[in-house]
């Protein structure tokens, strides 16, 4: 072997950088190898947003509310150690990336099943915007926000403009010239690159971590695709990589950290696990990216995998890419659906669900109506003129900031339908007609008595938080009854795959026996989630990714210890 370094980690993510940073500073030497010309995963397209519960942030948190909000929203299987791993290590992981100078805010946002018992409004973390200048050259080659993270595709914007500006909250003008006049006042970056160098969300995760590898000389690798597992006497010793259209051969001393995301931009795989398959262009993952290559080179070598039923979901909608219309482009329409003035019916005009729900729990309703009636997957969001002054609908922007006029006629009637009555809307997206006007009419019943009797929209902490305070009584629900009206078709997406190689409490990958297999370790989208198929509350990916991949480098570091003081005990035993 050429190369050999103590830890080899296969993805740039938060997962990857989180092990690689902290390897690094136990002592053992790191390669980061990313498959994209550009690092940063699908953490630096995401939120950004870490959950960890009891973080010791200046909350009230325990361990023991903890679990018993995780015992009272996890409804299938998980492994208990690897539960209680999470949590009990979440708290050392956010001390040590404190103690390497990472800012983290505490977000007071309600937990996915805020009317379960122990639930909370403050364990999901952000970090602060970041400044990309002091990443030099790398900026340019970190992977960047879609266009659904930034206003017309050019401005960046931290959570509280984003939320502010998206729903026209008071002062949202103000926060609009903000955004608009710090970028263009950025002189010296709009003469070098159109990007703006303000990171938020994901980049202000990834932007730092990427500046902690830099000072400590981690290399990340880019265009290297890990192609198989070298195994030694039973031990993973290395990985075979694809670099510039070469393979190659890198050594491992002590371990190789699997973080490469999961498989939702695989079909075959897709079909073969999950209980629906949807498809690869609903995901709202960066396209192509997470095919699941080092998962098939961990079944290859004898790793057991679960969870491979499901993914992160996330409703979604297509639309083309301002200015190239031939090629669509995926936008998450996450809150969209629970807004005022709106309702969610499947191909059949029926409601399923309460649309303000958790995402995941939205996209668990849709595979559940589909699995029953076969008419959902994708399914309709139905609002009207009130609801397109207020409020995004997926990729459109509410009409103040993105008139109809300014819609391009080849959306019409295809990504977006309008028409002047709810009749007339009906016979677009083919619904029956009398029955679309049932629901609507129901839907400005419950808007006028505040109640909703079939889903108990509006009734949780989380449906409220995102609904629209200026509508009462129930900011969820507003009356359907301004002309035009309009609908969007939203499909099954995802934000990953929650299945994986299956990994233990220390994050060490299993064989189909259950037992260890040495010197393999993985953490993120890329291993079992430690929630199974729940999705407990904001960050409940991006937290586990780096919790458990500062957990393997803690047992890598520990293991490669040991293997040191025997070593030298041996030397002085044939001294």
């Amino acid at each position: 072997m050429s190369e050999t370094y103590d830890v080899v980690i296969a993805g740039s993510g938060a997962a990857g950088m989180a092990a690689a940073v902290r390897a690094q500073d136990l002592g053992l030497t790191v390669l980061v190898l990313e498959k994209a010309h550009k690092f940063g995963g699908t953490s630096a397209t995401s939120g950004g947003v870490l959950w960890i519960p009891n973080h010791g942030l200046g909350t009230d948190d325990s361990r023991e509310e903890t679990m018993r909000y995780l015992d009272g929203v996890i409804g299938g299987p998980v492994r208990r150690d690897r539960l209680e791993a999470f949590v009990d290590e979440g708290p050392n992981m956010v001390r040590y990336l404190q103690s390497i100078g990472m800012q983290l805010q505490v977000m007071p946002w309600s937990d996915y099943f805020s009317e379960a018992a122990g639930a909370r409004a403050d364990r999901s973390l952000v970090c602060p915007m970041y400044d990309g200048r002091k990443l030099g050259r790398e900026l340019h080659v970190m992977r960047e926000q879609f266009t659904r993270f930034k206003l017309l595709n050019r401005y960046t914007m931290d959570f509280g403009e984003a939320f502010g500006i998206s729903s026209k909250a008071p002062g949202w003008k103000r926060q609009l010239a903000c955004v608009v006049g710090r970028y263009w006042a950025d002189l010296g970056t709009r003469g070098v690159t159109r990007r703006d160098r303000l990171l938020s969300l994901g980049g202000a995760l990834i932007g730092p971590m990427r500046k902690r590898l830099l000072d400590r000389g981690v290399e990340v690798r880019l265009g290297a695709t890990v192609k198989a597992l070298e195994v030694t006497h039973g031990r993973v010793t290395g990985v075979e990589i694809e670099h510039l259209g070469q393979r190659r051969i890198i050594g491992a001393r002590h371990g190789v950290v699997v973080c490469a995301g999961g498989f939702e931009w695989n079909q075959e795989l897709r079909n073969h696990y999950f209980s629906l398959p949807g498809d690869t262009t609903w995901s709202s993952t960066p396209e192509e990216a997470n095919r699941g290559e080092v998962l098939q080179a961990g079944l290859d070598i004898g790793a057991d995998v679960e969870f491979m039923e499901t993914g992160w979901w996330v409703p979604t909608m297509r639309r083309p890419i301002d200015g190239v219309s031939n090629f669509d482009e995926i936008h998450q329409a996450v809150f969209d659906v629970g807004r005022p003035h709106s309702v969610c019916v499947n191909r059949n005009g029926d409601r399923f669900v309460d649309e303000a729900c958790g995402y995941d729990r939205f996209g668990n309703a849709m595979i559940q109506d589909q699995l029953k009636t076969g008419m959902n997957a994708p399914c309709w969001l139905v609002f009207d003129a009130a609801f397109r002054r207020k409020f995004t609908a997926g990729g459109y922007m509410p009409s103040p900031i993105m008139p109809d006029r300014k819609i391009a006629p080849d959306h019409w009637d295809h990504y977006i339908f309008k028409a002047p009555t709810v009749v007339e809307l009906a016979k677009k997206i083919a619904l029956d007609p009398g029955k679309l006007q049932q629901v609507v009419a129901k839907m400005n019943e419950y808007a006028r008595t505040g109640v909703d009797p079939e889903f108990g929209r509006g009734s949780t902490d989380y449906d409220r938080s995102f609904g629209d305070a200026t509508v009462k009584p129930n900011p969820n629900l507003g009356p359907i009854d301004q002309a035009p009206f309009y609908a969007i078709q939203i499909n099954l997406g995802d934000l990953g795959t929650k299945g994986g190689l299956k990994a233990d409490a220390r994050a060490r990958v299993l064989d189909t026996q259950g037992r260890p297999i040495p010197g393999l370790y993985a953490a993120g989208n890329a291993s079992g989630s430690p929630f199974g198929n729940c999705y407990p509350g904001a960050g409940g990916t991006i937290g586990p990714a780096m919790v458990f991949g500062y957990i393997a480098a803690n047992d890598i570091a520990e293991h490669a210890r040991a293997a040191r003081l025997t070593s030298q005990a041996l030397t002085s035993v044939s001294d």
